[in-house]
């Protein structure tokens, strides 16, 4: 008897199905919609990923040669496959087949920085993982070994994707800067520009409240008081971090939105609105 007890005891693993733990037949005794959240995450992160995915493979409207506007999808546009205007940074890369977006070069860090954010692991551990999907609601999984093992010990990288993310938040600062350009040349600013700006402003939040970015600034130091300046940094990225949640949902929008709008002027389904030439 005393195999098959332990055969038992390993298919219960650990967590709520350790041995130890109270055997209870239900998943959980919760009589509230605790599914909803978890619902809601996944239909928003899906939403996103749908839209990006189809974005960055469709290689139209990406670029406004008018105004200047590049959605940030397309951003740097470095192949001789962009439209002439879009690569603000050369054409290293020659033709691109069609199965490769022409944002290829950082699409993946950004991914990548999405991927392993603490905050994004937390909404996608719950809601697509179900590790666990809702408090005293039992995960399905029959171990945990949390992120000690492949593929999640993967997510440890996530510093060295924060600073890819912080050069594509320059990159995409330059982008915003040289669409403040006329159809007749010089200084223009439209409403286009606006979204355009509060993107980027948003990124930039998004990207300092980013935990990494908190551990660079007052990581390892001992005595605050002997580092003013990096104590100071902390507190401000502190005082963003408290907001990474919000800002990560914001920026998903905010993407969304300023390619969209892109879209709609490159294909000149509407007119950009405009205020200075």
């Amino acid at each position: 008897m005393s195999a098959p007890a332990s055969n038992e005891a390993g298919r219960r693993g650990t967590g709520v199905f350790a041995p130890t733990r109270a055997r209870i037949a239900e998943r959980t005794l919760r009589k509230d919609r605790w599914w909803l959240p978890p619902l809601i995450t996944t239909v928003g992160l899906a939403t996103f990923v749908i839209y990006a995915t189809i974005r960055s493979f469709v290689r139209t409207a990406y670029w406004v040669e008018e105004y200047h506007y590049l959605t940030p999808f397309y951003s740097p546009c470095l192949s001789d496959s962009c439209v002439p205007g879009s690569s603000h940074f050369g054409t290293p890369f020659g033709e691109l087949p069609g199965f490769i977006p022409l944002g290829f070069v950082v699409l993946p860090f950004l991914l990548g920085f999405r991927l392993t954010c603490y905050y994004y692991r937390k909404a996608y551990y719950r809601s697509v993982w179900f590790s666990p999907p809702a408090c005293a609601v039992a995960e399905p999984h029959a171990k945990y070994t949390g992120e000690t093992k492949l593929p999640l010990i993967i997510q440890n990288v996530h510093r060295y994707f924060f600073y890819v993310a912080l050069i594509v938040s320059l990159i995409n600062t330059w982008d915003a800067i040289t669409a403040f350009h006329g159809s007749g040349g010089g200084f223009g600013f439209g409403l286009g520009n606006i979204v355009l700006l509060g993107n980027v402003i948003m990124l930039w939040a998004y990207t300092l409240s980013c935990h990494s970015c908190r551990h660079i600034t007052g990581g390892r130091l001992k005595h605050f008081s002997k580092h003013p300046v990096r104590y100071w940094m902390w507190t401000q990225v502190t005082k963003l971090n408290n907001r990474h949640m919000t800002l990560a949902w914001i920026t998903l929008g905010t993407l969304v939105l300023t390619d969209f709008y892109v879209m709609l002027v490159a294909s000149g389904t509407i007119a950009d609105l405009r205020f200075v030439n």
